[in-house]
């Protein structure tokens, strides 16, 4: 990947807005859907085992458009392969809705929801490429900052969703207009975008660059930061899809709170993207990381074992500790601007299949434990991270000053 190209501060500057706003109308239109779970398993009659199901099918499908997401973007470019993503994902999620409120039953849903994750797992890569390509243009780590973006838009989302569940607003009308919305965000942001991976040549696109795309998958230290991101997008993910759920059923509160206890989760882990820059450049990425992954397991621990008050408290602890393990994650694979692409591919590629098909699994326990008591997964599985926080300790070419 060669990224030589030189882009003036005004095109990079409109860039970094761009790629915001894609970031953002990303988490946006994730958590608008994921707010409505709750109405959606009750419209459905869904037992919590049935509702990963429901979910798998959107993971399924993005499991299939992340792998596709590289080969597009060397055709087509960043900003054509997110625009495609939306193309597919917006009129997915449309169509599920259509079978949600016209109560055709689940295996009438899961096709839209198919779309919908190859869509967005297509967009997430490409928006995540477009961001390494700034990060380097710049010269600083700003990851953090578009993945604030994209949880400042799952904040919005899931507010709006609260405030439309409480009103009773059809879950239909409430997502044709956030894909709507989503896709006119998305036209613009994505005019923004620098041109580098519009040019094959700068991909690398070639046999070449195939067969060091293969070779990133026996580095350790990549592997090791895929292993890392895995676990962050793990508890991320987890609380995204059962945060809500949790809160109702397990703690037994109206479903509009169990949507505030998620969005309280969102709130605190876009803040400590948007202030965590400036704790990684004062601290280094290990010491940072650490705590915060602590902060996960504390946080987890008392959303599952508190009662409500403190259940909230723990929320929004382990939003604050899940908000930079993935977007570090992001920057730590793209330390080498020459192996970036192939080595952000295949952290890409753990991270989201963890983060996608991870929380539905955890449905399953959910039927024999109660979805509360499942979470405790996700603060296990943090445990794991702090071993392998090492791996994120930037390279001598990497934006971030060394450890």
């Amino acid at each position: 990947m060669g990224m030589t190209f030189t882009a003036t501060p005004t095109a990079t500057a409109r860039a970094r807005t761009g790629d915001l706003l894609v970031f953002a109308a990303n988490g946006f239109a994730f958590a608008s859907w994921m707010s409505r779970v709750p109405d959606i398993k009750e419209i459905l009659a869904l037992t919590p085992g049935l509702l990963s199901l429901l979910l798998l099918s959107v993971s399924a499908g993005a499991l299939c458009g992340l792998p596709l997401a590289g080969r597009i973007a060397h055709r087509l470019g960043a900003a054509g392969t997110v625009r495609l993503g939306v193309a597919l994902g917006m009129p997915g999620l449309a169509l599920a809705a259509i079978a949600v409120e016209t109560h055709a039953g689940m295996f009438w849903v899961m096709p839209g929801l198919f779309l919908l994750g190859v869509g967005t797992g297509m967009w997430d890569v490409a928006q995540n490429l477009e961001g390494t390509i700034i990060e380097q243009a710049l010269g600083n780590a700003i990851m953090p900052w578009f993945h604030a973006a994209f949880s400042g838009g799952t904040v919005l989302g899931a507010l709006i969703g609260a405030g439309l569940t409480a009103l009773r607003v059809d879950v239909l009308l409430h997502l044709l207009v956030v894909a709507a919305l989503c896709a006119a965000v998305v036209a613009w942001g994505t005019a923004q975008f620098l041109p580098a991976f519009d040019d094959p040549t700068a991909t690398g696109g070639d046999a070449r660059e195939q067969v060091r795309q293969r070779s990133a998958w026996t580095e350790p230290r990549t592997l090791l930061i895929g292993l890392m991101v895995l676990a962050a997008a793990f508890t991320e993910g987890t609380a995204n899809d059962w945060m809500a759920v949790a809160f109702v059923d397990g703690h037994h509160l109206d479903k509009a709170l169990g949507v505030v206890a998620l969005a309280v989760f969102l709130t605190f882990m876009t803040a400590g993207r948007i202030l965590g820059t400036g704790l990684l450049d004062r601290y280094g990425r290990v010491p940072v990381l650490r705590a915060l992954f602590g902060a996960a397991i504390l946080g987890c621990a008392l959303v599952v074992f508190g009662n409500a008050p403190l259940a909230f408290v723990g929320a929004a602890i382990w939003g604050l500790g899940s908000s930079l393990g993935f977007p570090v994650g992001m920057s730590a694979a793209a330390d080498d601007p020459a192996r970036a692409a192939v080595r952000l591919s295949v952290v890409t590629t753990i991270g989201y299949t963890a983060f996608l098909a991870g929380p539905p699994l955890l449905g399953f326990l959910g039927d024999h434990f109660g979805v509360l008591r499942a979470l405790t997964v996700a603060g296990a599985i943090s445990v794991l991270a702090l071993l392998v926080v090492p791996a994120a300790r930037p390279l001598t070419t990497g934006p971030t000053p060394p450890d």
